[in-house]
């Protein structure tokens, strides 16, 4: 892929879109979602962990003491609850929208599991659903694999190890599904996306599209929208992994990204992007 030829995507950067409460701050911005009424939930390391905004930016809630060690992935389900990975306690857990803890999934005293605990993790990443409710979890930085799990929390499967070969993942950092229920796996060492059907058949792999570190997939497009957070830059594919267009580059300033970790996209196409290292946030519209 010749970087400097593809094509700019028409997204610009929404000026100061996160409006805080007076004093309020991200940490270290991990994560961040948006739910089927177009909210956007993100999920940092600072003292208000989750925070939810309208899709205009403006501050709609946020929670403190949440039980979690280490920010990582944050997902809205179908229903609208709101799942939260834990990367430092190696656990997953479920969400009202206002912040009741409804389901856990980790070890007692949040120790890790291997590649074969169905109830816990090691360093998990991600996690996305299908329409009814059944979801697939990444994870992780330790553990390389992707689980299933139905609606109401029943281990369904996995696959994976660690490798290189198909079917084998170095860093299993994320993980979005399309609309026909394919595996979108962000094999993030290994610079790749990996792609399969949902009881984990090997389908494709797309060498060419950066680092993964965060995936979202749009309905409206169906095309895929990628977090290249190694090269600082938004990518998105087609389900071939066909590069369409790029955004960004390295930078502090606005419109410019340090370690562009995980990426959400709503209903009108705008992207949103949280930022690691510049402990931010960003709105890209059309």
């Amino acid at each position: 892929m010749d970087w400097e030829k593809a094509p700019k995507l028409p997204h610009k950067v929404v000026a100061n879109w996160a409006q805080l409460p007076a004093g309020w701050n991200f940490g270290e911005t991990s994560g961040v979602s948006v739910d089927k009424n177009d909210n956007v939930w993100v999920f940092n390391r600072g003292k208000h962990q989750v925070m939810k905004f309208d899709r205009s930016g403006k501050f709609l809630g946020g929670w403190e003491d949440v039980p979690v060690l280490s920010a990582h992935g944050i997902k809205a389900d179908p229903e609208g609850n709101v799942w939260l990975v834990d990367v430092g306690g190696h656990a997953l857990l479920k969400f009202s929208p206002g912040g009741r803890l409804l389901m856990v999934f980790a070890n007692a005293g949040r120790t890790a599991g291997d590649n074969t605990t169905q109830y816990a993790f090691n360093k998990p990443t991600g996690l996305s659903f299908l329409p009814g409710g059944d979801f697939y979890v990444s994870d992780g930085y330790v553990n390389t694999r992707v689980v299933r799990y139905s609606k109401d929390g029943k281990y369904l499967g996995q696959w994976g190890k660690k490798g290189t070969g198909d079917g084998e993942f170095d860093l299993v950092h994320d993980v979005a599904l399309d609309k026909q229920g394919r595996v979108y796996v962000a094999d993030r060492a290994n610079s790749r996306v990996q792609v399969f059907d949902g009881q984990g058949k090997f389908l494709a792999k797309w060498t060419d599209v950066g680092q993964p570190w965060g995936l979202a997939y749009s309905e409206k497009e169906n095309a895929m929208y990628i977090a290249d957070g190694l090269n600082n830059r938004v990518v998105k594919a087609n389900l071939d992994g066909q590069v369409l267009g790029v955004l960004g580059s390295f930078g502090k300033a606005a419109g410019t990204f340090d370690f562009a970790h995980h990426i959400a996209v709503d209903s009108e196409g705008s992207v949103y992007v949280a930022e690691i290292k510049n402990w931010r946030v960003q709105k890209f519209a059309k």
